[in-house]
């Protein structure tokens, strides 16, 4: 556990708070496995007494304030911002000195369906896909290798499935023979059209292979012996939906664009507008909101949650950890094109404890007495049920 108050300015709604009220509505109507059950478990406990925590106290003034634990659960929306900074700041020294693209490779709706029955194969295969795709156009078209961080979402603003990967991808690598830095061009990677016809073949053959080994045995679309050749041949006859958006300049824009991605959740607290006993209202985009039943709201919710393990941020190409060396080459090659980088939080947030990063993150400072500035004590208090947490979250 982690002692991790909430921030100042703290959202009125919390999702944890609807969790509590109809969870037992949604497992009536619904059958979770075991690690949504775990999630919504960690959440419906999170910061609060049945975790334990200390209470800050000031001998100056009397001052005191309860600071409950945080479940450090993934798909947690409380548990995130430390998390979240923690991983850019070691990112920060891996992150090659030069632009990189945004690009975004869509699981199509057909596969939807297959992807919730078997979320670790689909994701792993689509994940491989990706790579494969961008790693081998990087040969083909570069003669270079490229360095790639994905990051997995499944989700639409409206908490809607739509698996896709974020990949950050760094315009230009090494080269094949190691001789020097190869620059793609200034305005695109590789055409999206490439990118989603080398994607539809990889992903195809990975689920044939799947298949093959009998991954999807029950599956019941698949009951019929021709149902999964029909579904290849429609999505053979599909173009595939790759987005690519325009080069980050500056390696400080590249770390803070990805962390909007790498630990964010379906929802935060701070989109909920409105919580009533029958209806969750909650901020979708460009102003717009969307109302839900709650039990509806949090099977949305759960569908995004992932199984146990399974690694949603994950790295390739010059990025991979196998590929150090590689990667200290290509940054030999790229240092003297590139201006010195510009001092980062980022950069020293890993050498921080948690209340110098919580003060970074959200303005609080839970060293120090928030009436008379004087220095505060923090007293531990026992988990209120008696018994520890778990100790690895789902």
């Amino acid at each position: 556990m982690e002692s991790c108050p909430a921030p100042v300015g703290r959202p009125r709604f919390d999702i944890a708070d609807i969790v509590r009220q109809h969870r037992t509505r949604l497992e009536a109507e619904t059958h979770l496995s075991l690690a949504q059950r775990r999630v919504l478990s960690a959440m419906a406990l999170c910061r609060t007494a049945a975790l334990g925590g200390h209470v800050d106290v000031c001998r100056s003034c009397d001052f005191e304030r309860p600071a409950y634990n945080s479940c450090r659960n993934r798909h947690c929306p409380k548990c995130q911002a430390l998390r979240q900074e923690r991983w850019i700041a070691a990112r920060t020294e891996r992150l090659l000195p030069t632009r990189h693209f945004h690009v975004v490779f869509t699981l199509p709706s057909e596969l939807r369906a297959l992807g919730q029955c078997y979320p670790r194969e689909v994701f792993g295969a689509l994940f491989a896909a990706a790579s494969a795709t961008l790693l081998e156009l990087g040969e083909s078209r570069l003669a270079a290798r490229l360095g790639v961080t994905m990051v997995l979402h499944t989700w639409t603003r409206d908490l809607r499935f739509h698996p896709h990967v974020h990949a950050l991808v760094t315009a230009g690598g090494l080269a094949s023979d190691g001789s020097g830095w190869v620059p793609s061009s200034k305005n695109y990677l590789f055409p999206v059209k490439a990118m989603g016809a080398l994607l539809r073949g990889k992903m195809m053959a990975a689920l044939r292979s799947l298949r093959g080994r009998g991954a999807f045995a029950h599956f019941e679309a698949f009951a019929d012996p021709e149902a999964f050749d029909r579904l290849l041949g429609k999505l053979a006859r599909k173009n595939w939906v790759v987005y690519a958006k325009k080069p980050f300049r500056e390696v400080d824009h590249v770390l803070k664009y990805l962390g909007r991605y790498t630990h964010r959740v379906g929802i935060s607290n701070s989109r909920l507008v409105d919580v009533q006993g029958d209806a969750v209202t909650f901020r979708t985009k460009n102003g717009e909101t969307v109302t839900l039943a709650p039990v509806e709201f949090l099977r949305r919710f759960v569908q995004h949650v992932l199984p146990a393990g399974f690694h949603k941020i994950r790295h390739c190409g010059l990025y991979a950890g196998a590929t150090e060396d590689a990667r200290l080459t290509a940054h030999e090659h790229l240092a003297p094109l590139s201006p010195s980088p510009s001092s980062s939080p980022a950069s020293t947030a890993v050498e921080l404890a948690w209340p110098e990063q919580l003060r970074a993150v959200s303005g609080r400072d839970v060293e120090h007495c928030p009436r008379c500035g004087a220095p505060i004590e923090h007293r531990p208090v026992p988990p209120a049920t008696g018994r520890a947490p778990p100790q690895v979250a789902a």
